[in-house]
């Protein structure tokens, strides 16, 4: 087993008054030679959007692009005709494949917006972009995996163009669950969005991550009431002619 881990405050912080980003992996004007990546996972922005602020329309190509909100409205809109709110409880994903562009803004003018912004390298380049949203039940994930993301249109989540598996659980505590990986040659990026946990034997706090490979499971204790992602991605990169 091969472990990494990454605590809150070791991340790249930049703030620009109505965007306050906390990055994970380098971003931007933060550059670390040892996080770029984790596998096909490139970016985990964790991001604060003042009120009425936001991200005015820019272009992506090949990327996976999900959004996670923890609190607030944030508005999209894109060139494919999506024009959407998305809130805590929903998932959105953006496969950028030939070329899409595409706006966030916060839509309250009375409060923040906080939402996690991920990057995942696709399986397949220059597909044609499409889009997918979803409402996740809450209660759903209450001391269970609550699956949020997968590469299969007919399982539950949405639907990305890798084979990554997302899972949300909000856990009780000393609850313990055990996470079984569902890839080849994969790894999971576990992190912490409220409380602290132990995730095999390593014990984090809020905003910490953990990524894990050359292993079948993890094994997951609360030692507070806390809320973990889980990130279930390739640690082989795609080649550059896929």
């Amino acid at each position: 087993m091969h472990t990494i881990i990454h605590k809150a405050d070791s991340r790249g912080h930049a703030n620009h008054g109505w965007l306050n980003s906390f990055h994970t992996f380098s971003f931007a004007n933060y550059y670390d030679p040892e996080r770029i990546h984790f596998g096909v996972l490139r970016v985990l922005n964790d991001d604060t959007v003042a009120p009425g602020m936001g991200f005015g329309k820019h272009p992506h190509d090949n990327m996976e692009i999900i959004s996670i909100p923890l609190y607030g409205d944030l508005e999209h809109e894109d060139s494919m005709g999506n024009k959407t709110v998305i809130r805590e409880g929903d998932v959105q994903s953006m496969t950028a494949g030939t070329g899409v562009f595409h706006s966030e803004y916060n839509k309250n003018k009375d409060k923040e917006v906080k939402f996690l912004q991920i990057w995942i390298l696709p399986k397949k380049r220059n597909v044609t972009p499409s889009y997918d949203q979803i409402s996740m039940a809450l209660e759903e994930r209450h001391n269970k995996l609550q699956q949020i993301v997968s590469p299969n249109a007919d399982d539950e989540g949405v639907t990305i163009n890798q084979d990554a598996w997302f899972h949300i659980t909000k856990l009780d505590k000393d609850r313990e669950l055990t996470y079984a990986l569902k890839g080849q040659d994969t790894g999971v990026y576990a992190f912490v969005l409220e409380g602290s946990v132990s995730i095999n034997n390593t014990d984090l706090g809020r905003r910490d991550g953990l990524g894990i490979s050359e292993t079948d499971t993890l094994e997951i204790k609360a030692i507070t009431d806390a809320q973990v992602l889980l990130m279930e991605v390739p640690m082989r990169l795609p080649s550059v002619n896929g």
